[in-house]
């Protein structure tokens, strides 16, 4: 359930609170105040994709906090797989800071992803707009609802599908590829002969590259290294260099070791000394006999690093990329010596997997079709509560098996129609042919009453479900949602005083002007504000003494709906536990 929402710094929002209850939040106010702002701080708050442009004018960031209570173990479940606390008390703090640079998602106090705030979303609320209502008219979203209703078994079955119709068209693409004639065949080979020889024949060791490249840098500068070699060997070991004036020292004061022990020690660090440029021009020597090379050895080592380069470009970046080529090279020659017996092996795979598909797309077909049969049962007894009098509503589900064979498709083998008749003698047509918007507005409505028995979620959220509808329509929708919310939490925008007469809860959303700026405040209604509201929705601008009694009138009317609502669902819940009862004793006299 959601408890609270808290928005900052967003749009024409400065800073808002208001604490929602159970049974039926409703939110009315004036066309432009503000209110599908509302609705969309909770989508952003779920981690819908977030926009600078939200941040108040002014402001460094906008801020939505989300407090919700669990309302079942599946939901703590979640919230402990990914690590996240859950409080003593139940309750979840969902938390998004957008800023220019970003937004940052927290969940009590712990960072999170946007794809682990939206799967947290999807069980704790399902928030519908008018957007849901056009996905409707896809095939493939009343594909995916049909599933959803399926449950978790069509839903393995589905992703179990999905798995075996990627891996059926990665072989059958591989299939394609290695399908050659003889003389394909043979160019293949004798060109897989040709790149194995190249590269055995040049055998190429680790590291040698990086050799090869040290030592022709050395011999290109061997010029430049002599002669500053020479230069310093000149100044430490020659005439009257560095080595022969401190040889020279080192006698001086060897001369009087013995006189005095702080000068014996200062005499050894000059001996240490002359011990370093002994080693020094030792090492210089061998250096400069190092560079002595001659030119087919210069030569040699340029032509073995072009090699090695070729190669490179030719097979790969690095040394280990050429032994990668040489052993991919090797397996395929490999493979077409034997290419009728690979064919063969890698024909038979892709029948065990093609196979593998049709089953699952088979089983999955069967459960659907069960679905489609209750799921149709059960839009039949809700669409009528919707004043759709007398109209029929069936899933029509088409198993192709020889297209799913031809071109597997990850959702299985089955195409699916959504079919509706809206008047008696008209026959069943394609929902997307003739249904209005505010008819869709409604047949939604219907579709998420039969979905609140079998989810686990308590809220629903409804953006202007009320779109395109009036009249006794208006009030048929009404006293569905007034049902709707007995056991369910309900927030919903609307403009129709038959669906604010159903409140259990009144929020007022306005607008206003201060210092030359726009502010949009919310706030929850006392019953007489109620009352003055629903007036304003009935009557416009002039509320007459008329129009209070009508609201007062209208408010009794749902009162005495709501009430006649919960008796008959009281009753109904009372007659599904007895007939589960009585199918349990059966199967235990069995």
């Amino acid at each position: 359930m959601l408890r609270s929402l808290h928005v900052k710094n967003l749009a024409l929002i400065a800073e808002e609170e208001v604490t929602f209850t159970d049974g039926l939040n409703v939110l009315t106010g004036e066309t432009g105040a503000g209110k599908s702002i509302l609705i969309g701080s909770v989508n952003l708050a779920l981690g819908a994709k977030a926009d600078r442009t939200l941040i108040r004018t002014g402001e460094e960031y906008a801020l939505v906090e989300l407090v919700f209570s669990m309302d079942n173990e599946k939901q703590e479940a979640l919230l402990r797989e990914m690590d996240l606390p859950v409080e003593e008390d139940g309750m979840i703090l969902v938390k998004r800071r957008i800023r220019a640079d970003g937004s940052l998602c927290t969940v009590n106090g712990e960072n999170v992803t946007l794809r682990q705030l939206r799967e947290i979303a999807s069980l704790f609320i399902d928030v519908y707009g008018q957007r849901e209502s056009g996905l409707l008219l896809r095939r493939s979203r009343q594909l995916d609802i049909l599933d959803e209703f399926a449950g978790a078994t069509a839903q393995s079955l589905r992703a179990e599908a999905a798995e075996h119709c990627r891996t059926l068209k990665a072989l059958r693409t591989e299939w394609e590829e290695n399908d050659l004639d003889a003389d394909q065949l043979k160019h293949e080979t004798d060109l897989l002969d040709f790149e194995i020889a190249e590269l055995e024949t040049a055998g190429v060791k680790h590291g040698e590259d990086e050799e090869l490249e040290e030592r022709s840098r050395k011999m290109s500068a061997a010029g430049r290294l002599r002669t500053a070699v020479a230069a310093a060997t000149e100044l430490t070991d020659g005439e009257d260099g560095a080595a022969d004036i401190i040889g020279r020292a080192c006698r001086e004061l060897t001369a009087v070791s013995g006189s005095d022990s702080s000068l014996d020690e200062i005499a050894g660090q000059l001996t240490e000394i002359d011990g370093l440029l002994s080693d020094f021009n030792r090492a210089a020597a061998d250096y400069g006999e190092s560079l002595n090379f001659d030119d087919e050895e210069f030569t040699q080592v340029g032509e073995r690093l072009d090699l090695i380069n070729h190669l490179k470009a030719k097979y790969g970046e690095t040394v280990d990329d050429l032994d990668r080529a040489l052993e991919n090279r090797r397996r395929r020659r490999d493979e077409l010596g034997d290419f009728d017996a690979s064919r063969k092996a890698l024909q038979q795979k892709i029948a065990r997997e093609e196979e593998a598909y049709l089953s699952v797309c088979r089983k999955l077909s069967v459960l659907r079709g069960k679905a489609a049969d209750e799921f149709s049962a059960q839009m039949r007894i809700q669409l009528p509560e919707l004043n759709f009098m007398q109209s029929v509503f069936r899933i029509e589900l088409t198993a192709d098996e020889a297209g799913a064979r031809r071109s597997p498709d990850p959702s299985g083998m089955d195409s699916v129609r959504f079919l509706i008749s809206m008047n008696p003698g008209e026959e069943e047509r394609p929902l997307e042919d003739i249904a209005s918007g505010g008819e869709l507005s409604r047949i939604m409505l219907a579709l998420k009453t039969v979905f609140a028995g079998r989810d686990d979620i308590h809220t629903f959220i409804f953006d202007e479900i009320d779109a395109g509808i009036s009249g006794q329509t208006a009030w048929k929708t009404a006293e569905k949602l007034g049902r709707l919310s007995a056991d369910r939490q309900i927030i919903l925008i609307t403009h129709l005083p038959q669906i604010a007469a159903m409140e259990d809860t009144h929020f007022l959303i306005a607008k206003d002007s201060s210092d030359g700026r726009t502010f949009t405040h919310i706030r929850r209604l006392s019953e007489e504000e109620s009352d003055s509201e629903l007036a304003r929705l009935l009557g416009g601008l002039q509320i007459t003494d008329a129009v209070i009694a009508n609201a007062h009138e209208m408010k009794t009317m749902a009162a005495a709906a709501k009430k006649a609502g919960s008796a008959a669902g009281t009753a109904n819940c009372l007659a599904d536990a007895a007939s589960k009862q009585q199918k349990k004793a059966g199967k235990q006299a069995k």
